[in-house]
């Protein structure tokens, strides 16, 4: 029924949570393939995915190229697209066995689904992104790469499919998508505070906000990246 594309880099961390959350997908049926593409990692990641069973391709840097190549990899008609340091939430695998059962009988229109945001530390800041990330997702129906992606293929097909952009690949696919065609699930996608921590949460909002805006007005990508100042992830 789904594959799943992970983007790795330097990731040994986090890859083996984030798989193990997969694993009730698997033992249901829900996940028929998972699909890592690296951008060269130096670390235990490409160790870790061998080991997870999952198929295994080798790519060049940037999150919109691996999500590319991953896709193209892919065997089922759906795709799950997360990073590697998001871990599914309990019971993920019926809703989403659920949404994709409706959109398949026709009685959803083809559509993609993303998870609620959650981060994985406790205290006042990230509650404070959560229920920005929320207001945004409803305002907007704009969520990012860090909720998840799930799509028929024939829809991933039909938009163009990732871009392969060095940054804001998320948002530029969910644009192609529009508010009408991206519903918000509710199970969470729990994803890792370490660079909130590392770098200040109110730094990283900032620099993600900035990023954003200037994307949305058009500013040439390099800028962004600049600005951005780290492989995005």
């Amino acid at each position: 029924m789904i594959t799943v594309v992970i983007p790795t880099l330097n990731a040994e961390t986090s890859l083996a949570a984030t798989l193990t959350s997969l694993v009730p997908g698997a033992v249901d049926g829900v996940i028929r393939q998972v699909v890592i593409v690296d951008g060269g990692s130096s670390d235990r990641t490409l160790r870790i995915a061998e080991d997870s069973g999952a198929d295994i391709v080798r790519s060049e840097l940037g999150r919109g190229r691996q999500l590319q190549a991953g896709a193209a990899a892919a065997r089922f008609p759906w795709l799950l697209f997360i990073h590697a340091d998001t871990v599914l939430d309990t019971g993920w695998e019926r809703e989403v066995s659920a949404f994709v059962e409706r959109v398949d009988v026709g009685q959803r229109p083809l559509s993609a689904a993303a998870f609620r945001f959650a981060l994985d530390d406790m205290g006042f800041l990230p509650r404070l992104i959560e229920f920005g990330v929320a207001v945004r997702c409803t305002m907007l129906r704009l969520p990012y790469g860090d909720q998840g992606l799930l799509i028929p293929r024939r829809l991933y097909d039909q938009i163009g499919g990732f871009k392969p952009l060095p940054l804001l690949e998320d948002v530029d696919i969910v644009w192609r998508l529009g508010r009408n065609r991206t519903l918000i699930l509710r199970t969470a996608a729990v994803t890792s505070a370490i660079r909130y921590k590392r770098e200040g949460y109110l730094r990283r909002i900032s620099r993600n906000l900035t990023c954003l805006s200037l994307y949305l007005l058009r500013a040439p990508l390099p800028w962004i990246v600049r600005l951005y100042g780290e492989r995005p992830g």
